[in-house]
């Protein structure tokens, strides 16, 4: 599995658009800065054949008691072994970690190497996640986690989505 976590804002992030000359295109949107922050996960099975994705929402900033509750769901739904890839964050190394990874022998962690987010599939998810809500303007939190949804439910219903998200990250990996 390959983990990472995003935020979001209610400030909508604005991507290329076009207007006629001389009208410059206006975005208006409310000041909030109320986020939501996700944390998610694409696994692939040992056979390489079935992908999914597993993701959770919290309304303020993950921190290591989310990672270890998030991990702890993973190992409910997944049987047999389960290797979680991760960046190096400190919430991602942090001591309630490795004891999880002492209580639940099943579970290992592995770490990226250091300013290596190309590497990670799962960065792949959050690009397209990201681009499917630019121009959008949420009014409020309910709204930007309804669009949350369904960006990442098109992203798990989709197959060979999910799998371009691996082979487009620089991570060897073979898939059939």
């Amino acid at each position: 599995m390959f983990a990472d976590e995003s935020g979001f804002l209610l400030v909508p992030s604005v991507l290329k658009t076009w207007a006629p000359r001389g009208c410059t295109p206006v975005l208006r949107h409310r000041t909030r800065r109320d986020k939501i922050s996700v944390i998610s996960a694409v696994s692939v099975s040992p056979q390489r054949r079935r992908l999914g994705l597993y993701y959770d929402f919290h309304s303020h900033n993950i921190r290591h008691q989310e990672v270890y509750a998030f991990l702890r769901q993973l190992l409910r739904h997944l049987r047999g072994h389960v290797v979680v890839l991760l960046d190096n964050a400190g919430i991602h190394t942090a001591a309630p970690l490795r004891r999880l990874c002492t209580r639940h022998a099943r579970l290992h962690l592995e770490y990226f190497p250091a300013y290596a987010p190309e590497l990670n599939p799962d960065e792949g998810v959050w690009a397209h996640t990201k681009r499917a809500l630019a121009n959008g303007r949420p009014d409020a939190l309910t709204e930007l986690v309804v669009d949350l949804l369904w960006s990442l439910e098109e992203v798990r219903a989709d197959p060979a989505l999910l799998r371009s998200c691996i082979t487009q990250s620089d991570l060897p990996l073979f898939l059939p």
